[in-house]
């Protein structure tokens, strides 16, 4: 799907209910109108149900612990999409000091990842709707892998990254330490200690994708989803 002008007009009048929507194509080769991440779904309104309709959205992939899911399931006001629930952290337990959150979220997140690229090489390239609880940490990650998958160089990757601060509000003075996580804004530095440790330990994104059950045939039909020019 091309994403047009009525499709953009969608995504800056955001999504109903939900907080920090945007697309995160427009990166590297990652085009628009494929993928888009946000917050958590529980409070989406009737309206906002109707955006992603237009905006052709065929799987939701939640990457939510279960208790939190538990608490606030989705709501999706009957849309037929393909609701895939893989859990960074299955359970709502993680590192409270961000910078051992990010690596650790390195480690969890690589089925989430595949889930997000299997989305989104189903039937040659529907759009997926990827989303956490805040749509900043475990969202900016695996967004973060897929566009550095697809060409995106640290800096596009990291600004795009650091969009979730003012999307959310946090670009205030820091809070304490003693604050949760989605009061705590996003920062480069922990986005680089995901993909150092990702690196690291596996010595490419593909090798990364590869050990957690993703097929090679699976990441050429992503790359061919980019456009020719970004491509060459």
């Amino acid at each position: 799907m091309i994403i047009d002008e009525a499709g953009r007009e969608a995504v800056r009048a955001g999504l109903a209910g939900v907080r920090n929507f945007r697309d995160a194509g427009g990166v590297g080769s990652l085009r628009e109108g494929l993928l888009y991440r946000s917050g958590a779904l529980c409070d989406l309104a009737a309206g906002g149900a109707r955006s992603l309709e237009r905006l052709g959205v065929r799987t939701v992939v939640d990457l939510r612990s279960v208790p939190e899911v538990a608490a606030g399931p989705d709501v999706l006001h009957g849309l037929g999409l393909d609701h895939v629930h893989v859990p960074v952290f299955a359970e709502q337990r993680w590192p409270d000091d961000q910078a051992e959150l990010y690596p650790a979220m390195a480690e969890h997140a690589g089925r989430s990842v595949v889930a997000v690229v299997r989305g989104l090489v189903a039937a040659g390239g529907s759009p997926v709707l990827v989303h956490c609880a805040s749509g900043k940490d475990r969202t900016g990650v695996v967004v973060a892998v897929v566009q550095t998958l697809l060409g995106a160089s640290e800096a596009e990757v990291t600004g795009d990254f650091l969009r979730s601060n003012a999307e959310l509000g946090l670009t205030g003075p820091v809070p304490s330490s003693t604050a949760g996580h989605g009061a705590r804004p996003v920062a480069a530095g922990h986005l680089r200690r995901a993909l150092v440790r990702i690196r690291s330990h596996h010595g490419s994104i593909p090798a990364y994708l590869t050990a957690h059950g993703a097929r090679s045939s699976e990441l050429e039909a992503l790359t061919r989803l980019a456009p020719a020019a970004a491509r060459s």
